[in-house]
């Protein structure tokens, strides 16, 4: 297997670098070592997995070749949902009724799992819980966003229907009708994975960033993984944790690669004292999705488009900005919106809006924890957990849903 290729995966200094600034440093490894697990890639995903497998006793190494949570995790918009980019209802259309419904409440239970990992490791994250607001914008949603709608509802989950009058009422939001959700939650994903990955050194995980994975060899009993520094890591199990990377190392896609923008104001934006505690997302194609963060900001994303190049993406920043400003304005007019800081980062789209979770045929000894999509957290909250099981022989339901080659 040949490195994963370097890929630019933000542009400008998002929020949270500048915020948090060097949090804990880590050396690059130097040595030749030992591990019952080696795991690559050291945002957000790789830490949280790192977290589940010290926990189960596992002699842990962490490795990533830049520096910590310096990817896709500085730039992510860290909104907390179960909801998943394909509306429940027609998510059982595609994979029937047990796997969308499974998959949609493991993201709801997963948020409050974070929740209680975040007060285990007494993480500075800024973790809250919100409520969510799905809206249309426009009345040729509103038929199949009530259907999505019943189909929640029927399914369990704490839901009520918003009207025109309702979500301008409370929201001070221009709409013409919405899912107002319960479960939800916001957090600092930088300040978390620095902070579980902190905590578990203290516990016997080994972290070394700026060290690039260059060669897995598979040898009897694990794999032998070479490092560009020259040392080798001799590991029962690797698990990769590199996200949208990890599409240049497989044989086949997996996921479509796609531009987002985002943007956050000064402190004191303006908008309702309700809006501190609710996420908002629209059914517009490409969504709007609007939160605030735990020091008063709003935080507003979207315009997302097919992902071409880093240059390309990048050139592209300032026409999004305006562009994000004036539909911010369309659904609420009455915030006072001056822009702090502005940047954009790469996500990626599968076929059905599922993560990557799992064993590979072309990979032996390994595992894939690729979260993708909107709920990218969440999805690594839960497929922490599954690997740990599959490595136990007790694979999860959701293995089957979230499986390669589906």
């Amino acid at each position: 297997m040949t490195s994963i290729k370097i890929m630019d995966v933000r542009s400008n200094e998002p929020f949270w670098l500048v915020k948090n600034g060097i949090k804990h440093s880590y050396p690059s490894l130097r040595e030749d070592i030992d591990a019952d697990v080696l795991i690559v890639g050291g945002g957000i995903t790789g830490a949280l997995m790192a977290h589940a497998a010290v926990k189960k006793g596992y002699k842990t190494v962490v490795i990533d070749k830049r520096e910590i949570a310096n990817g896709s995790t500085s730039a992510t918009t860290s909104m907390l949902q179960y909801e998943i980019d394909i509306p429940l209802y027609k998510l059982k259309q595609l994979i029937g009724d047990q796997g969308a419904i499974a998959s949609y409440m493991a993201c709801r239970d997963a948020i409050y799992k974070l929740e209680e990992l975040v007060e285990e490791v007494q993480s500075a994250c800024g973790f809250e819980k919100k409520e969510s607001v799905y809206f249309a914008g426009n009345s040729k949603d509103l038929k199949w966003l009530k259907t999505e709608y019943d189909a929640r509802l029927s399914a369990g989950f704490e839901v009520k229907w918003l009207n025109k009058a309702e979500l301008r009422a409370a929201y001070g939001l221009i709409g013409e009708g919405g899912i107002l959700s319960e479960d939800g939650g916001s957090v600092d994903a930088f300040c978390l994975a620095h902070d579980l990955l902190h905590y578990n050194t203290e516990r016997g995980l080994r972290v070394f960033d700026k060290t690039e994975l260059k060669k897995v060899k598979y040898v009897k009993g694990g794999i032998e993984a070479l490092t560009h520094t020259g040392a080798k890591i001799n590991a029962k199990k690797v698990i990769y944790c590199t996200g949208y990377e990890t599409q240049g190392m497989l044989p086949d896609k997996v996921v479509n690669l796609k531009s987002t923008y985002a943007m956050i104001s000064e402190r004191g934006a303006g908008h309702a004292e309700i809006c501190k505690k609710t996420l908002f997302w629209n059914t517009d194609a490409p969504y709007l999705y609007m939160r605030t963060t735990a020091d008063g900001r709003l935080l507003v994303g979207g315009e997302d488009v097919d992902f071409k190049n880093a240059l390309r993406r990048d050139l592209l920043l300032g026409k999004k900005k305006e562009r994000l400003i004036k539909t911010l304005k369309k659904y609420l007019p009455d915030v006072m919106f001056i822009e702090d800081f502005c940047w954009c980062g790469t996500f990626g789209e599968t076929k059905d809006g599922l993560p990557y979770i799992g064993v590979h045929p072309k990979f032996p000894d390994s595992y894939f924890l690729l979260g993708f999509g909107g709920n990218g957290i969440t999805f690594s909250v839960t497929g922490a957990d599954m690997i740990i099981g599959m490595m136990e022989g007790k694979p999860d339901l959701l293995s089957h849903y979230f499986r390669f080659q589906r």
